[in-house]
């Protein structure tokens, strides 16, 4: 029973699947009105529209709407891009800059000696900064980070040179086939890694 709870507080506290769909859908939504329509406006239209009521269900619901609100967030600011060049790869720059923001934090973190799944996870696992004087612990939270931190480079190494090509169907698919699949494939390999070594607990 103790490994589902901290399994599903890992995979919470990394976005859960509501984090997920929040994210996607309103990408996923723009490549296929751009593709229907040919119209930017339009594509940018649907998304902002979609992004904004599934704030306003988890509102209804009263979930947590933290990952939902930076979703809303990232779609007005990614539609603020592309509608101001005019170019729909441009929606897709807030991705990897994000990207590239967490990869460095994940990887700056990890060579500190800090791993950011450390500090996110510890406080939820009950063990708080506990896992910093366990050397196993510690070790398990850093191979887990080094999994983020292939996930976020990894995109922007295959995704980038397409943002340059200005192929905005292959870039939105592959951003798409980059982002649930490999997310979720992520969390899980962390809880994998994490579930191994016993968590710390006070004296």
């Amino acid at each position: 029973m103790e490994d589902k709870d901290d399994k599903a507080k890992i995979l919470h506290a990394l976005g859960g699947t509501k984090g997920i769909l929040d994210s996607g859908l309103p990408s996923l939504l723009f490549l296929i009105a751009f593709n229907v329509t040919h119209n930017l406006h339009k594509a940018l239209y649907v998304a902002v529209v979609t992004s904004v009521l599934l704030t306003i269900i988890r509102l209804a619901k009263r979930d947590t709407i933290q990952h939902v609100i930076s979703g809303l967030i990232g779609v007005l600011f990614c539609a603020y891009l592309a509608n101001k060049s005019g170019n729909a790869s441009d929606f897709y720059i807030p991705k990897l800059l994000t990207n590239l923001g967490y990869g460095s934090a994940y990887l700056i973190a990890n060579l500190a000696g800090w791993p950011i799944l450390g500090l996110i996870l510890g406080p939820l696992l009950g063990e708080n900064l506990l896992w910093r004087n366990n050397p196993e612990r510690k070790a398990a939270y850093k191979r887990a980070g080094w999994l983020w931190v292939t996930l976020f480079f990894g995109r922007i190494a295959v995704q980038y040179p397409i943002y340059r090509s200005g192929n905005v169907n292959l870039l939105g698919t592959v951003n798409l086939a980059m982002g649930y699949p490999l997310f979720l494939a992520t969390a899980w390999g962390t809880w994998l890694i994490v579930k191994k070594v016993p968590t710390v607990k006070a004296d």
